[in-house]
């Protein structure tokens, strides 16, 4: 692959395959060949609390010259199987991997949540990845570590702890939340994610979120928290949602974010988030993949001139 600009690459970050089931609809291959045609700086596959696809993945983003993260998305608190609930109880935290020792940490992470839930329903707690992103791994020949020295962990989904605590109480709350999440896995190694998908608060709380992440010493990164490659894929996605809650048939009519609301991958990586993404730059590093490296960015000042009531004291409300 071409060397890309810095100053205008934009890796895709939280990005599931056809292997989070029934919730991404396109096949790992599928998601590389698009964005290899869109000239991405890099891609990670983040599928739902396991590494499922890396394989594939991996082997065919070889061939292109696409630079690769493995991660997931690790469900904490899940207390049930989500099948035929549209929007199952649970928190999300994407965690990427950094290197053969981040991978060792990570699958044994994922295997410990597995055996510890049951199949569907993985049980994984905060302090229990915080103790997993330092543990000892064959690769470090058995020593752990002092702190998380090989993850990178993004917090800002819609159901990451931060963003439902901005939702619900506003930003001390979460700036309380963000810094749990900087104690537990390092300042340097945490960063807020920020999405815009075409609703008409995401600004307006992406602004808010800027500033909690601001106030509380974190960077930020652009991601679109992809489901399907191309658009021509929306229909599967709304297929697959509707088929994972069939008690609501009508998938358009989910809360934002069951239904596939959430872009391909061309999505909104155009010149919206060309700046944001600034803040997480993916380096070629031989085979040792792609290492990320963070660099705070404010964006605006959050300004809500349409926002009434609750919303406008939610999402204006400057972090405190």
């Amino acid at each position: 692959m071409a060397a890309v600009d810095e100053m205008t690459a934009y890796a895709e970050l939280h990005c599931h395959s056809n292997f989070s089931f029934l919730d991404g609809a396109s096949h790992p291959e599928e998601l590389v060949e698009e964005a290899a045609r869109l000239g991405l700086a890099g891609l990670a596959i983040t599928d739902h609390d396991g590494l499922y696809g890396v394989v594939r993945f991996a082997e065919a983003a070889r061939p292109l010259g696409l630079p690769t993260v493995f991660g997931a998305e690790i469900t904490l608190g899940a207390v049930r199987t989500p099948g035929g609930v549209a929007d199952p109880p649970g928190d999300h935290l994407v965690v990427l991997a950094e290197g053969p020792v981040g991978y060792a940490r990570l699958s044994r992470a994922i295997s410990e949540a597995q055996l510890a839930g049951e199949k569907g329903a993985p049980r994984a707690t905060m302090a229990d990845l915080a103790a997993a992103s330092r543990a000892p791994v064959h690769v470090t020949g058995g020593a752990s570590a002092r702190g998380n020295d090989h993850w990178f962990v993004l917090a800002g989904c819609r159901k990451g702890v931060v963003a439902r605590a901005l939702a619900a109480d506003g930003p001390s709350a979460a700036r309380h939340e963000l810094l749990r999440l900087l104690d537990a896995f390092g300042a340097d190694r945490v960063l807020v994610e920020l999405s815009d998908h075409g609703d008409p608060l995401d600004r307006h709380r992406n602004d808010a979120m800027a500033e909690v992440a601001l106030a509380a010493g974190a960077g930020v990164v652009a991601t679109n928290n992809v489901h399907y490659a191309t658009g021509a894929q929306r229909p599967l996605a709304t297929a697959l949602a509707a088929v994972r809650a069939p008690a609501t048939r009508r998938a358009r009519r989910l809360a934002p974010g069951v239904a596939p609301g959430a872009p391909p991958l061309a999505g909104r990586a155009g010149a919206t988030f060309r700046t944001l993404a600034r803040g997480c730059r993916a380096n070629r590093r031989g085979r040792g993949g792609v290492r990320l490296r963070p660099a705070p960015r404010r964006p605006d000042a959050a300004r809500l001139p349409g926002a009434r009531g609750p919303q406008r004291d939610v999402l204006a409300a400057r972090a405190r």
